[in-house]
């Protein structure tokens, strides 16, 4: 019986990576009705982490469960943010959960916190964590994890030994910071997974890349890059790291007080989910996205999902748009199908997003899927 994983990315803003994922299996069943069909959805770290993971370690009986948290948002108004308890001790933290861009009522680039990341993290280490995974994107805040850091015990002091408000916006102010009360670090360490590169301060840094779309204008963006630049004067660290810019800075924060490790969202995801052993011994991998283009092919989801695929397995791409061409490590052209082609153009593929997913599930299963 021919084994086949469908482990799509999120269709950003027509369907979550589970939905899918759902859809793509259910129209490939509609051909092929008895070929073993595993549903592994993906994600890059950011946001729908959780649901991606709980879909996966769902399908594969692992016990896993969700806790919900009463934390502060990114504005400081309450929000439900959830962790996913793992068997080992494990612990994976969504920062769009808590506070994450969606939630801010109005924009607010300088008062905007991750204090409800640090809240969460708190709660899941009295409930016994031992670990983490903390998956970083779609950020309100450029406070390089203060916030999150002070709901944690960190005390940010102005020169009169005052503490800070929140927001980076606060932060050229910063005199010292009070780490005695800062909650040690948990003993089985932190994973930041993110597929940013960014350094924390500069031309590419958190604040000139990314606080733009936070809501900040020129004089926002100069203030947070002083901010940010004073407290990697006090904290010291390596703020030229890659990476070390993601979800504002949040990933230099945990990395130079808590020596949480960077690494790649896809990859961990991939291989938290089970993809990584999966896709290796699959007869059929079914990978998707939005949009897959040359970008797609450095880090992200599809493309670190392609270097998965076993050398006899057949792979096939369902995207909304395909605008480039998805080759495998080996040199293996995969297959592709674009709901833009199905649809017959963009707004009738995004109008009913699921429904295409399910015709081009269908349309792999016959052999209609184009190159290969």
């Amino acid at each position: 019986m021919p084994t086949v994983v469908v482990a799509p990315d999120s269709f950003k803003g027509s369907a979550s990576a589970a939905d899918a994922a759902a859809a793509i299996a259910e129209g490939w069943r509609s051909v092929r009705p008895t070929d073993s069909i595993s549903l592994i959805p993906q994600a890059d770290g950011g946001e729908g982490t959780i649901d991606a993971m709980v879909r996966a370690l769902a399908d594969a009986g692992a016990g896993a469960r969700t806790h919900d948290v009463a934390a502060h948002g990114p504005d400081g108004r309450p929000v439900i943010a959830r962790w996913l308890e793992l068997p080992d001790g494990l612990a994976v933290v969504e920062f769009a959960e808590s506070s994450g861009l969606p939630l801010m009522a109005s924009l607010d680039s300088l008062g905007a916190t991750s204090f409800g990341v640090g809240e969460v993290i708190r709660a899941a280490l009295a409930h016994g964590a031992r670990s983490f995974v903390v998956g970083l994107g779609g950020s309100a805040s450029t406070d390089a994890g203060a916030g999150a850091l002070s709901a944690l015990g960190l005390r940010l002091l102005d020169a009169a030994g005052d503490e800070l408000p929140r927001g980076g916006g606060a932060l050229e102010r910063l005199d010292s910071v009070d780490t005695s009360g800062l909650v040690a670090r948990p003993t089985g360490g932190m994973r930041i997974l993110t597929d940013v590169d960014n350094p924390l301060l500069g031309p590419r840094g958190a604040a000139r890349v990314f606080a733009a779309q936070k809501g900040a204008d020129a004089a926002a963006i100069d203030r947070l890059e002083r901010g940010l630049a004073r407290l990697a004067q006090v904290l010291g660290g390596s703020p030229a790291t890659a990476g070390m810019g993601a979800a504002g800075g949040t990933a230099y924060g945990f990395a130079t007080l808590w020596g949480a490790h960077i690494e790649s969202g896809s990859a961990a995801i991939a291989e938290l989910t089970g993809l990584a052993t999966a896709a290796s011994v699959a007869d059929v991998l079914i990978l998707g996205e939005g949009r897959f283009d040359e970008t797609s092919m450095r880090g992200k989801v599809v493309g670190n999902a392609l270097e998965l695929a076993g050398p006899a397995t057949r792979v096939i791409v369902v995207a909304g748009r395909i605008a480039a061409v998805p080759t495998l490590p080996d040199g293996r052209r995969a297959e592709s199908v674009a709901l833009t082609d199905l649809a017959g153009g963009a707004d009738a593929a995004q109008a009913d997003a699921l429904h295409w997913l399910r015709e081009a599930g269908a349309a792999a299963a016959r052999g209609e899927a184009s190159g290969g």
